[in-house]
Protein backbone atom coordinates (compact mmCIF):
# COMPACT_ATOMS: atom_id res chain seq x y z
CA UNK A 1 0.00 0.00 0.00
CA UNK A 2 0.93 3.91 -0.65
CA UNK A 3 2.33 5.71 2.09
CA UNK A 4 -0.51 8.11 2.12
CA UNK A 5 -3.19 4.87 1.98
CA UNK A 6 -1.64 3.64 5.28
CA UNK A 7 -1.77 6.93 6.64
CA UNK A 8 -5.40 7.42 5.95
CA UNK A 9 -7.03 8.31 9.38
CA UNK A 10 -10.64 7.88 7.98
CA UNK A 11 -10.12 4.98 6.70
CA UNK A 12 -13.52 2.69 7.28
CA UNK A 13 -13.42 -1.64 7.12
CA UNK A 14 -16.75 -2.27 5.15
CA UNK A 15 -17.32 -6.57 5.26
CA UNK A 16 -19.63 -7.43 2.92
CA UNK A 17 -18.86 -4.30 0.78
CA UNK A 18 -19.33 -5.49 -2.67
CA UNK A 19 -22.93 -6.51 -1.63
CA UNK A 20 -26.52 -4.72 -2.02
CA UNK A 21 -26.76 -2.23 0.88
CA UNK A 22 -22.90 -3.02 1.39
CA UNK A 23 -22.10 -1.06 -1.75
CA UNK A 24 -24.53 1.83 -1.35
CA UNK A 25 -22.69 2.22 2.22
CA UNK A 26 -19.64 2.68 0.24
CA UNK A 27 -20.80 4.88 -1.73
CA UNK A 28 -22.49 7.40 1.33
CA UNK A 29 -18.88 6.83 3.26
CA UNK A 30 -17.09 8.07 0.58
CA UNK A 31 -19.64 11.09 -0.13
CA UNK A 32 -18.99 11.70 3.88
CA UNK A 33 -15.21 12.00 3.66
CA UNK A 34 -13.98 8.25 4.63
CA UNK A 35 -11.95 5.56 2.96
CA UNK A 36 -14.27 2.53 2.91
CA UNK A 37 -11.83 -0.54 2.31
CA UNK A 38 -14.67 -2.97 0.85
CA UNK A 39 -13.62 -6.86 2.27
CA UNK A 40 -15.37 -9.34 0.52
CA UNK A 41 -15.41 -12.55 -0.16
CA UNK A 42 -17.53 -11.81 -3.79
CA UNK A 43 -19.68 -15.11 -3.48
CA UNK A 44 -22.76 -12.50 -3.32
CA UNK A 45 -21.40 -9.29 -4.48
CA UNK A 46 -19.80 -8.14 -7.36
CA UNK A 47 -16.03 -6.78 -7.82
CA UNK A 48 -17.48 -3.65 -10.23
CA UNK A 49 -19.82 -2.66 -7.59
CA UNK A 50 -16.45 -1.52 -5.44
CA UNK A 51 -16.22 1.82 -6.89
CA UNK A 52 -15.39 4.15 -3.98
CA UNK A 53 -12.43 2.54 -2.83
CA UNK A 54 -9.81 -0.61 -2.20
CA UNK A 55 -11.25 -3.96 -2.61
CA UNK A 56 -10.04 -6.64 -0.38
CA UNK A 57 -10.91 -10.12 -1.74
CA UNK A 58 -11.06 -12.20 1.42
CA UNK A 59 -13.61 -14.04 3.82
CA UNK A 60 -13.47 -13.66 7.25
CA UNK A 61 -12.43 -16.97 8.18
CA UNK A 62 -9.00 -15.71 6.42
CA UNK A 63 -7.09 -14.54 9.30
CA UNK A 64 -4.07 -13.69 7.63
CA UNK A 65 -5.51 -11.55 5.04
CA UNK A 66 -7.40 -9.92 7.83
CA UNK A 67 -4.87 -8.96 9.46
CA UNK A 68 -2.73 -7.66 6.66
CA UNK A 69 -6.06 -4.88 6.22
CA UNK A 70 -5.93 -3.83 9.13
CA UNK A 71 -2.33 -3.47 9.25
CA UNK A 72 -1.78 -1.54 5.89
CA UNK A 73 -4.80 0.84 7.12
CA UNK A 74 -5.89 3.22 10.22
CA UNK A 75 -9.23 1.81 10.33
CA UNK A 76 -11.51 4.34 12.73
CA UNK A 77 -14.32 1.79 12.69
CA UNK A 78 -16.10 -1.17 11.35
CA UNK A 79 -19.12 -1.41 9.44
CA UNK A 80 -20.05 -5.17 9.34
CA UNK A 81 -22.53 -6.75 6.64
CA UNK A 82 -20.93 -9.69 5.39
CA UNK A 83 -23.63 -12.31 5.88
CA UNK A 84 -25.92 -15.18 4.33
CA UNK A 85 -29.02 -13.92 4.32
CA UNK A 86 -31.73 -16.41 3.13
CA UNK A 87 -33.97 -17.67 5.53
CA UNK A 88 -35.19 -20.79 3.99
CA UNK A 89 -31.78 -21.54 3.23
CA UNK A 90 -30.79 -20.82 6.90
CA UNK A 91 -33.11 -23.54 7.92
CA UNK A 92 -32.17 -26.15 5.43
CA UNK A 93 -28.75 -25.64 6.43
CA UNK A 94 -28.12 -23.90 9.74
CA UNK A 95 -24.65 -24.69 10.41
CA UNK A 96 -23.34 -22.86 7.72
CA UNK A 97 -25.56 -20.25 8.91
CA UNK A 98 -23.59 -20.17 12.32
CA UNK A 99 -20.35 -20.73 10.77
CA UNK A 100 -20.72 -17.72 8.49
CA UNK A 101 -22.29 -15.11 10.28
CA UNK A 102 -21.48 -15.85 13.52
CA UNK A 103 -18.12 -17.61 13.63
CA UNK A 104 -17.11 -14.97 11.09
CA UNK A 105 -18.22 -12.05 13.07
CA UNK A 106 -16.24 -13.51 16.01
CA UNK A 107 -12.72 -13.48 13.72
CA UNK A 108 -13.60 -9.96 12.91
CA UNK A 109 -13.89 -8.70 16.50
CA UNK A 110 -11.20 -10.46 17.59
CA UNK A 111 -8.85 -8.72 15.25
CA UNK A 112 -10.38 -5.68 16.00
CA UNK A 113 -9.39 -5.98 19.55
CA UNK A 114 -6.28 -7.18 18.28
CA UNK A 115 -5.92 -4.17 16.23
CA UNK A 116 -7.46 -1.93 18.87
CA UNK A 117 -10.21 -0.80 16.36
CA UNK A 118 -13.18 0.77 19.11
CA UNK A 119 -16.19 1.32 17.05
CA UNK A 120 -18.35 -1.16 14.64
CA UNK A 121 -21.56 -0.43 13.02
CA UNK A 122 -23.61 -4.26 12.59
CA UNK A 123 -26.45 -4.60 9.66
CA UNK A 124 -28.96 -6.47 12.14
CA UNK A 125 -32.50 -6.95 10.89
CA UNK A 126 -36.30 -6.89 12.00
CA UNK A 127 -36.18 -10.91 11.45
CA UNK A 128 -35.18 -11.25 15.13
CA UNK A 129 -38.24 -9.84 16.73
CA UNK A 130 -40.44 -13.01 14.99
CA UNK A 131 -43.85 -13.49 14.91
CA UNK A 132 -45.29 -10.71 17.36
CA UNK A 133 -48.91 -9.16 18.15
CA UNK A 134 -48.14 -5.83 17.26
CA UNK A 135 -48.05 -4.68 13.55
CA UNK A 136 -45.78 -1.21 14.89
CA UNK A 137 -42.76 -2.52 16.17
CA UNK A 138 -40.25 -0.48 18.22
CA UNK A 139 -37.07 -1.59 20.23
CA UNK A 140 -38.80 -2.74 23.26
CA UNK A 141 -39.75 -5.48 21.40
CA UNK A 142 -38.30 -8.44 22.89
CA UNK A 143 -36.19 -10.69 20.08
CA UNK A 144 -37.72 -13.41 19.13
CA UNK A 145 -36.06 -15.14 15.92
CA UNK A 146 -37.98 -17.85 14.17
CA UNK A 147 -35.75 -19.18 11.92
CA UNK A 148 -31.12 -19.60 12.26
CA UNK A 149 -30.62 -16.62 9.66
CA UNK A 150 -32.69 -14.07 12.47
CA UNK A 151 -30.91 -16.34 15.33
CA UNK A 152 -27.38 -15.38 13.92
CA UNK A 153 -27.97 -11.94 14.19
CA UNK A 154 -29.33 -12.24 17.24
CA UNK A 155 -26.47 -13.97 18.49
CA UNK A 156 -23.93 -11.41 17.22
CA UNK A 157 -25.93 -8.60 18.37
CA UNK A 158 -25.46 -10.76 22.25
CA UNK A 159 -21.50 -10.55 21.13
CA UNK A 160 -21.23 -7.68 20.54
CA UNK A 161 -22.84 -6.55 23.77
CA UNK A 162 -20.08 -8.94 25.19
CA UNK A 163 -17.15 -7.21 23.75
CA UNK A 164 -18.44 -4.08 24.43
CA UNK A 165 -18.69 -4.82 28.42
CA UNK A 166 -14.51 -7.10 28.24
CA UNK A 167 -12.82 -5.20 25.82
CA UNK A 168 -14.66 -1.47 25.42
CA UNK A 169 -15.78 -2.40 21.84
CA UNK A 170 -18.67 0.38 20.95
CA UNK A 171 -21.05 -0.56 18.68
CA UNK A 172 -24.50 0.50 16.78
CA UNK A 173 -26.73 -2.55 15.81
CA UNK A 174 -29.23 -1.63 13.04
CA UNK A 175 -32.00 -3.46 12.75
CA UNK A 176 -33.85 -2.54 9.81
CA UNK A 177 -37.18 -3.49 7.47
CA UNK A 178 -37.18 -4.24 3.94
CA UNK A 179 -34.51 -2.69 1.68
CA UNK A 180 -35.70 -1.41 -1.29
CA UNK A 181 -35.02 0.59 -4.56
CA UNK A 182 -31.35 1.11 -5.75
CA UNK A 183 -28.76 3.95 -5.94
CA UNK A 184 -30.93 7.32 -7.26
CA UNK A 185 -27.80 7.95 -10.13
CA UNK A 186 -27.81 4.53 -11.17
CA UNK A 187 -24.46 3.50 -10.50
CA UNK A 188 -25.28 0.55 -8.00
CA UNK A 189 -28.46 -1.39 -7.49
CA UNK A 190 -30.13 -4.51 -6.76
CA UNK A 191 -29.06 -8.19 -7.60
CA UNK A 192 -29.46 -11.18 -6.10
CA UNK A 193 -29.41 -15.01 -7.05
CA UNK A 194 -31.94 -15.92 -6.13
CA UNK A 195 -33.95 -12.86 -5.73
CA UNK A 196 -35.90 -13.26 -3.01
CA UNK A 197 -37.18 -9.41 -2.74
CA UNK A 198 -40.57 -8.32 -3.46
CA UNK A 199 -39.27 -4.91 -5.49
CA UNK A 200 -37.11 -6.42 -8.05
CA UNK A 201 -39.34 -9.79 -8.68
CA UNK A 202 -41.86 -7.39 -9.54
CA UNK A 203 -39.81 -5.49 -12.02
CA UNK A 204 -38.19 -8.27 -13.32
CA UNK A 205 -41.74 -9.73 -14.10
CA UNK A 206 -42.92 -5.90 -15.50
CA UNK A 207 -39.35 -6.69 -17.75
CA UNK A 208 -40.69 -9.90 -18.86
CA UNK A 209 -38.17 -11.94 -16.98
CA UNK A 210 -40.24 -13.87 -15.18
CA UNK A 211 -43.92 -15.28 -16.31
CA UNK A 212 -45.83 -14.18 -13.09
CA UNK A 213 -45.30 -12.52 -9.62
CA UNK A 214 -46.25 -15.02 -6.45
CA UNK A 215 -48.90 -13.21 -4.02
CA UNK A 216 -48.28 -15.45 -1.25
CA UNK A 217 -51.69 -14.72 0.98
CA UNK A 218 -54.79 -12.76 -0.35
CA UNK A 219 -57.05 -13.57 2.62
CA UNK A 220 -54.88 -11.75 5.77
CA UNK A 221 -56.61 -8.73 7.63
CA UNK A 222 -55.11 -6.16 6.04
CA UNK A 223 -57.27 -3.47 3.64
CA UNK A 224 -56.50 -5.54 0.64
CA UNK A 225 -55.74 -9.10 2.06
CA UNK A 226 -52.13 -9.20 1.00
CA UNK A 227 -49.05 -8.85 3.11
CA UNK A 228 -48.23 -5.28 4.28
CA UNK A 229 -44.15 -4.18 4.82
CA UNK A 230 -42.01 -1.22 5.63
CA UNK A 231 -39.96 -0.58 2.40
CA UNK A 232 -36.46 1.73 3.35
CA UNK A 233 -34.66 3.18 0.05
CA UNK A 234 -31.61 1.46 0.36
CA UNK A 235 -29.42 5.05 0.04
CA UNK A 236 -31.40 6.17 3.14
CA UNK A 237 -29.98 2.76 4.89
CA UNK A 238 -26.33 3.58 3.60
CA UNK A 239 -27.00 7.14 5.87
CA UNK A 240 -27.74 5.51 8.49
CA UNK A 241 -24.92 3.60 8.60
CA UNK A 242 -22.65 6.61 8.20
CA UNK A 243 -24.61 8.94 10.85
CA UNK A 244 -24.25 5.51 13.48
CA UNK A 245 -20.78 5.45 12.34
CA UNK A 246 -19.98 8.49 13.18
CA UNK A 247 -22.07 8.93 16.59
CA UNK A 248 -19.42 6.56 17.48
CA UNK A 249 -17.10 8.75 16.47
CA UNK A 250 -17.25 11.47 18.34
CA UNK A 251 -17.94 9.61 21.62
CA UNK A 252 -21.88 8.46 21.58
CA UNK A 253 -22.31 5.19 23.23
CA UNK A 254 -23.37 1.67 22.16
CA UNK A 255 -26.99 1.65 20.54
CA UNK A 256 -29.52 -0.66 19.10
CA UNK A 257 -31.98 0.81 16.82
CA UNK A 258 -34.36 -0.02 14.10
CA UNK A 259 -34.49 1.16 10.85
CA UNK A 260 -37.67 1.65 9.31
CA UNK A 261 -39.97 4.40 7.21
CA UNK A 262 -42.85 4.13 9.90
CA UNK A 263 -45.47 3.39 6.77
CA UNK A 264 -46.59 0.16 5.26
CA UNK A 265 -47.50 -0.98 1.56
CA UNK A 266 -49.13 -4.09 0.56
CA UNK A 267 -47.88 -6.52 -1.64
CA UNK A 268 -50.94 -5.31 -4.22
CA UNK A 269 -49.80 -1.08 -3.35
CA UNK A 270 -46.37 -2.36 -4.62
CA UNK A 271 -47.41 -4.18 -7.40
CA UNK A 272 -50.41 -1.71 -8.85
CA UNK A 273 -47.08 1.15 -8.46
CA UNK A 274 -45.22 -0.90 -9.92
CA UNK A 275 -47.55 -1.18 -13.10
CA UNK A 276 -47.90 2.32 -13.54
CA UNK A 277 -44.30 3.61 -13.48
CA UNK A 278 -43.48 0.82 -16.12
CA UNK A 279 -46.17 1.21 -17.62
CA UNK A 280 -46.16 -2.51 -17.83
CA UNK A 281 -49.06 -5.06 -17.35
CA UNK A 282 -47.73 -7.38 -14.08
CA UNK A 283 -49.30 -11.00 -13.81
CA UNK A 284 -50.17 -12.34 -10.56
CA UNK A 285 -50.83 -15.79 -9.38
CA UNK A 286 -52.38 -16.31 -6.10
CA UNK A 287 -50.63 -18.68 -3.37
CA UNK A 288 -51.23 -19.64 -0.33
CA UNK A 289 -49.90 -18.13 2.96
CA UNK A 290 -46.11 -19.09 3.75
CA UNK A 291 -46.04 -20.17 7.18
CA UNK A 292 -44.84 -17.78 9.39
CA UNK A 293 -45.38 -14.65 7.44
CA UNK A 294 -47.59 -12.10 9.99
CA UNK A 295 -50.03 -9.90 8.01
CA UNK A 296 -48.20 -6.52 8.79
CA UNK A 297 -45.16 -5.35 9.78
CA UNK A 298 -43.99 -1.80 10.58
CA UNK A 299 -40.83 -0.53 12.18
CA UNK A 300 -40.94 2.24 14.54
CA UNK A 301 -37.88 4.45 13.55
CA UNK A 302 -38.17 7.37 16.13
CA UNK A 303 -35.23 6.16 18.14
CA UNK A 304 -32.98 6.79 15.29
CA UNK A 305 -34.89 9.82 14.22
CA UNK A 306 -34.15 11.13 17.68
CA UNK A 307 -30.49 10.09 18.47
CA UNK A 308 -28.80 10.08 14.91
CA UNK A 309 -31.45 12.54 13.26
CA UNK A 310 -31.34 10.53 10.38
CA UNK A 311 -34.68 10.50 8.84
CA UNK A 312 -35.20 8.67 5.17
CA UNK A 313 -34.75 10.96 2.54
CA UNK A 314 -36.43 8.86 -0.15
CA UNK A 315 -40.04 7.18 2.08
CA UNK A 316 -41.88 7.16 -1.30
CA UNK A 317 -42.74 4.05 -2.68
CA UNK A 318 -42.78 5.28 -5.87
CA UNK A 319 -39.30 7.00 -5.66
CA UNK A 320 -37.98 3.34 -4.47
CA UNK A 321 -39.09 1.20 -7.77
CA UNK A 322 -38.78 4.08 -9.97
CA UNK A 323 -34.94 4.23 -8.85
CA UNK A 324 -35.19 0.36 -9.21
CA UNK A 325 -36.77 0.38 -12.16
CA UNK A 326 -33.90 2.77 -13.66
CA UNK A 327 -30.98 0.08 -12.61
CA UNK A 328 -32.92 -3.08 -13.70
CA UNK A 329 -32.87 -1.25 -17.40
CA UNK A 330 -29.04 -0.75 -17.42
CA UNK A 331 -27.49 -3.37 -19.99
CA UNK A 332 -25.35 -4.74 -17.14
CA UNK A 333 -27.38 -5.08 -14.23
CA UNK A 334 -27.91 -8.91 -13.48
CA UNK A 335 -24.85 -9.68 -14.89
CA UNK A 336 -21.81 -10.49 -12.64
Amino acid sequence: MGAEMTAQKDAVLVTGGAGYVGSHVAKALATAGHLPVTFDNLSKGFRRAVKWGPLITGDLHDEVVLKQACRDYQFCGVIHLAAYTDVQESVDNPLKYFRNNVGGSEKLLSEMVNAEIANIVFSSTCSLYGNIETSVISEAVPPNPMNPYAQSKWTVEQMLRAAGTAHGIRSVSLRYFNAAGADPDGEIGENHDPETHLIPLVLQTAAGLRPHIDVFGDDYPTPDGTAVRDYVHVSDLADAHVAALEWMLNGGESLTLNLANGQGHSVRNVIEAAGKITDRNIPTQIKARRPGDPPELIGDASLAHRILGWKPARSGLENQIADAWRWLNRDDALTG
